[in-house]
């Protein structure tokens, strides 16, 4: 990784450089061959891949924490240039064009679109990373596409994560930051975004997978309504947090293979407020968190749960979060019904759509949903299809 910085920086350099100086200056060339000589002890036989997304910087698609917030991420990501592959194969003049590109696109200049040049090879592959469905069968099984991520070791950080809060220690924020980060590197493969649903494998383990679900819906939906990185990995956060305050349900009530008393449904009631307390009183920044915790039961109406004191409207990731959560919800089976069809879940949310959610997230989740099939991820194992699934979101 520290080789990886290294040649960012002197690629910054090189770009300062070359916008400072004409071609042909020697400072200009000096900065050119010291990027090239820091990429050359990068690369191997099978090349190396920067992503830029925002204010995140990933290589080989591992972030890099040392050039979080590096200008020159959100510079390249806005002039579409977030993907660049480096073969074995590249020249220091291939370099210099690519570094000549990219400050022409940041600076909107003309560039060299001529015939002879697009036909000519390259060591440098770059493009934007793409909205793109797959085609895929509903009920059919991806691994997690080309990124090297296991989803089971963000499963088993969030294990933990609910371990340390019911043992009275306060919410590990940069834990659950590293996993919403994990999560959004591999909703991105190569030129397309997945979505990496889990299923659920053990009754145990529901709010863990459903977390991490709502969690990638969520992130998935705000980046399909054009949201920033930063407001993007916000939502994800809120997302993956919604249902924190289960941790103080008992879990011979969140585990019950039927439906709810009326005792144990006041007490399941109570998770929005337990979350929002809890997470409130761990990290005061978490605050747009702690608000989705608290809102995401209530309805665009006011019906739902917790009961609103004061009529008033709620947070736009409260809404959004509502919806990916019911989705993923009605998504899976429980003992007292099957999953619902993928084309029954958006109908119940279109018929609800102006009531019990907002009328433009419907519209946006369903399109976004529908262009890209659901595509369901599992975490290293099949899911047993008699594994029984809890009763309520």
């Amino acid at each position: 990784m520290t080789d990886a910085v290294a040649f960012l920086m002197a690629m910054a350099q090189a770009l300062s450089a070359m916008a400072l100086y004409p071609e042909g200056h020697a400072s200009r060339e000096r900065a050119v061959e010291t990027a090239y000589g820091k990429l050359s002890d990068l690369l191997g036989a099978e090349g190396v891949v920067f992503s830029y997304l925002g204010d995140e910087v990933l290589y080989n698609d591992q972030p890099v924490r040392e050039l979080r917030d590096w200008e020159w991420s959100q510079k390249l990501a806005s002039v579409g240039l977030q993907r660049v592959q480096f073969d074995d194969t590249v020249t220091t003049e291939e370099l210099e064009e690519f570094f000549d590109l990219i400050l022409s696109r940041v600076a909107n200049r003309p560039t060299d679109t001529s015939e002879a040049r697009q036909m000519r090879p390259s060591g440098i592959r770059y493009g934007a990373i793409g909205l793109q469905g797959l085609d895929a069968d509903l009920g059919g099984h991806l691994e997690t596409a080309t990124i090297a991520l296991h989803v089971a070791e963000e499963a088993d950080a969030i294990r933990w994560l609910h371990d340390e809060i019911s043992g009275g220690k306060d919410l590990p924020l940069a834990e659950a930051e590293a996993v919403v980060r994990a999560l959004g590197v591999a909703m991105h493969g190569d030129q397309e975004i997945i979505l990496p649903l889990l299923q659920i494998r053990r009754f145990d383990e529901y709010t863990t997978t459903h977390s991490m679900n709502v969690c990638v819906l969520s992130m998935a939906l705000a980046e399909w309504l054009g949201m920033g990185a930063r407001d993007v990995r916000s939502f994800g956060v809120a997302g993956l947090l919604h249902d924190l305050g289960k941790v103080k349900i008992p879990i011979e009530i969140l585990t019950k293979p039927g439906k709810l008393t009326e005792d144990e449904r006041r007490l399941m009631n109570q998770h929005p407020t337990e979350g929002a307390r809890i997470i409130i009183s761990s990290e005061p920044d978490l605050d747009l968190a702690a608000v989705v915790a608290y809102e995401h039961h209530i309805m665009l109406n006011g019906g739902g749960y917790p009961a609103l004191r004061y009529e008033r409207d709620c947070h736009t990731g409260s809404k959004l979060v509502h919806v990916c959560d019911v989705y993923d919800a009605l998504r899976t089976r429980r003992p007292y019904r099957d999953a619902w069809p993928f084309k029954k879940v958006l109908s119940y949310l279109e018929e609800r759509s102006g009531t019990e959610f907002d009328g433009q997230l419907v519209g946006a989740f369903t399109k976004m949903i529908r262009a890209w099939e659901p595509v369901t991820v599992t975490d290293r194992e099949a899911a047993p299809t008699e594994d029984p699934s809890p009763p309520a979101s």
